[in-house]
């Protein structure tokens, strides 16, 4: 008998990511400083001469680069981003990172 596949659970890994944002903010973007609830660097995925226009809210996960109109919603999508991956690799690699399950079950 062969098991169902297990869809990864996004909003699981999202939500145990926030309390550590500021960490991986400093991981994914270094260099950057927070400000008040944001963390601001430059972006990582391009030649920013200084930090301003790339902003990750350190509360909702939501970030944006100003300059270029790139954003989204939450800590998975911003490992995507940054990592150039696909939502599915990204919560994977952030999942390690946090030393958690991404569906759970083991690591995969």
């Amino acid at each position: 008998m062969t098991k169902a596949p297990r869809s990864i659970d996004f909003a699981r890994i999202n939500a145990a990511a926030l309390p550590y944002l500021p960490a991986i903010c400093a991981r994914l973007a270094p260099g950057g400083r927070r400000e008040g609830m944001e963390w601001v660097a430059k972006n990582p995925t391009r030649l920013d001469r200084r930090a301003g226009s790339f902003k990750i809210n350190l509360k909702s996960g939501r970030w944006a680069d100003f300059a270029t109109d790139d954003k989204g919603r939450d800590p998975v999508s911003l490992v995507a981003y940054i990592a150039k991956t696909s939502q599915a690799k990204a919560a994977r690699l952030l999942s390690r990172m946090l030393g958690i399950e991404t569906m759970g079950g083991a690591h995969d």
